[in-house]
């Protein structure tokens, strides 16, 4: 059973490395498409500017490339940001099995509210959700913004598809290394 695991997830790397060759951008390109997808991200949720600045650190993938066939992967680029400005580059990963067909693309936003936790998260080699840390997804109601929710979570993301917030997602099992550029 777990060498049958062993070899999905190997099927799976294999899938997704050429989307990762693909992927392949330079600092520059990754800091104009996380200042595109953070002016978005403050455009469509309430109170998030606010919510950024109070932040110890904001890791933001522009586009994280869904692609799936039975079995999945996805793969996406982007950048830690700690006080406004990037101080380092990261990508994510993560394989899945089960019914899957198709491509998606999304864009992530990870809020450290705690010191404690980007610590640990930059000091990881290789960082893993629900294994390292949890990653609280949030969710916003008819009229509620970030101003008016209580974030007690050390984590917490936002996941956005091409219509906005997306909700019933989970990051469990994605790993976020950090990249040279």
């Amino acid at each position: 059973m777990a060498s049958g695991f062993k070899q999905l997830v190997l099927v799976a790397a294999i899938l997704m490395l050429p989307i990762s060759l693909s992927f392949a951008e330079t600092a520059k390109e990754i800091d104009v498409s996380v200042d595109v997808t953070l002016e978005r991200f403050n455009k469509e949720i309430p109170g998030a500017d606010s919510f950024i600045k109070k932040a110890k650190g904001v890791l933001v993938f522009p586009s994280v490339i869904k692609v799936g066939l039975g079995i999945g992967g996805e793969y996406g680029e982007g950048a830690l940001r700690i006080g406004g400005k990037t101080v380092d580059y990261y990508n994510t990963m993560a394989a899945s099995i089960g019914f899957q067909l198709g491509a998606q693309a999304k864009s992530i936003v990870l809020v450290f509210t705690e010191e404690g936790a980007l610590k640990r998260f930059r000091d990881s080699d290789g960082w893993k959700a629900g294994v390292d840390g949890s990653v609280a997804l949030i969710s916003l109601g008819m009229g509620d913004s970030l101003d008016t929710i209580n974030v007690k979570e050390p984590i917490v993301a936002f996941v956005f598809g091409q219509k906005g917030l997306m909700y019933n997602l989970t990051l469990e099992g994605s790993k976020f290394t950090k990249l040279e550029r």
